[in-house]
């Protein structure tokens, strides 16, 4: 059937899906294989004596001060050049990143590279969804992020089985691995993204006026928000494989299983939220996932049975991922018609995000050495901040309530 001979809605409907998919591609590469990739490849990298265990460290947390920078340069970079061009200038980035770390010429070369796609993933992340949901129909926006951050589940998920895979054939061929999956991805998305208009100078001037926008409360305490959750997130992102293998002494092995299980439920997490917060509306879905999480992070805390575990572990996995969608939701609800807010609004509550996200994962990793490894602890710690989200998420409407009080008297 050719394009001439389909309706117009049905047409918008198709360009609408190459965008998304566009966007997953994105977020696999990006995010989903440039960092969760290199969880499972760490111990290869100390027993092949690429670097010493203190040293790999410092690599893995390369990845996420870039990160850092890159939501703070997304915008700006995006006034001087078209969304798309940036997008896939970032993937080709990447694919050089992984090919670069196939040869372990010294720390600094390995960090810079490390560095470097961190950067190009905050970049991403921060202009991935400005550039697509523009084109989606109010209706459909959760769905719509949802589809596009799959890709974090789908790289959470294959870091555990198509890691193990390449590893066979060598630790080098494995990053010449990654990388030539990541040209797949640069080149099947490649004229998939949407066409955005660039206006010069006017853009830049608008772009330095947003950096002088002022958001309302409600705003600011979603930026609490999503820190905490981000923080929270951490102790299964990191810990969950040893808390299984060693601090439950069940091995190695099925410390392997449960991150599998665990990838299974990032694969849900990014569409189910996003469906869920079109349904029934980002700030109530907030609410419950906030509510279940600590929950589940105390089940974390408190039990030993493998089978109630496991459960656990898939519930726990939609988590991280789901999370991205979903507070992107929330700012758009906060900020709906204000397509520029919207945007900076998110921008800056990835680069909180972020923040917090490093910060949790030294600041954990700290707690756990000075407790003689307590991985329950960290559950146990995870689940207090998500009390500590429900109780702003309590403060806010409450406050709110009062204004409308206030207004009407």
């Amino acid at each position: 059937m050719s394009r001439s001979s389909l309706s117009p809605a049905k047409v918008d409907r198709i360009l609408v899906w190459r965008y998304i998919f566009a966007g997953l591609c994105a977020s696999l590469d990006s995010i989903g294989l440039a960092r969760f990739a290199f969880t499972p490849l760490i111990p290869e990298l100390i027993r092949n004596q690429w670097f010493p265990a203190s040293a790999v460290m410092y690599l893995g947390a390369a990845n996420l001060a870039g990160y850092v920078l890159g939501a703070l340069v997304g915008r700006p970079i995006a006034s001087r050049l078209a969304n798309e061009h940036v997008l896939r200038l970032m993937m080709v980035l990447i694919t050089a990143a992984f090919f670069g770390c196939a040869v372990p010429l010294s720390f600094s070369w390995y960090f810079g590279w490390r560095f470097l796609s961190g950067v190009a993933g905050g970049v991403v992340m921060v202009l991935v969804a400005g550039t697509i949901l523009p084109h989606v129909p109010a209706a459909r926006k959760g769905t719509a992020a949802g589809a596009i951050f799959l890709g974090l589940g789908l790289g959470i998920a294959g870091s555990g089985t198509v890691i193990p895979l390449l590893l066979e054939s060598g630790l080098g061929q494995t990053w010449i691995g990654l990388g030539i999956i990541s040209t797949v991805l640069t080149a099947v998305s490649w004229f998939a993204w949407p066409s955005s208009r660039l206006t010069g100078a006017v853009e830049i001037r608008s772009a330095k006026r947003a950096h002088a926008v002022r958001f309302g409360r409600q705003v600011r305490l979603l930026y609490l928000q999503y820190a905490l959750m981000a923080a929270a997130a951490v102790p299964p992102m990191v810990f969950l494989v040893d808390f299984v293998a060693r601090g439950l002494d069940m091995g190695t092995h099925l410390g392997s299983v449960f991150w599998a299980i665990y990838g299974l439920g990032a694969i849900a997490g990014p569409p189910l939220y996003g469906y869920l917060a079109d349904r029934a509306g980002p700030r109530f879905t907030v609410r419950i996932v906030t509510a279940v999480m600590a929950v589940v992070f105390a089940g974390f805390h408190a039990l030993d049975h493998v089978i109630a575990l496991g459960v656990l572990t898939v519930i726990v996995g939609t988590f991280a991922p789901g999370m991205v969608p979903l507070v992107l939701a929330r700012v758009h609800q906060e900020l709906a018609g204000h397509a520029n807010h919207q945007n900076l609004a998110w921008t800056r509550a990835s680069v909180i995000s972020a923040a917090g996200l490093a910060a949790a994962a030294y600041a954990f990793s700290a707690l756990f050495n000075m407790t003689d490894g307590d991985h329950r602890l960290l559950f146990l710690l995870s689940a207090g901040m998500l009390l500590i989200v429900l109780l702003v998420d309590a403060g806010a409407r409450s406050a709110h309530s009062r204004r409308l009080e206030d207004n009407l008297t």
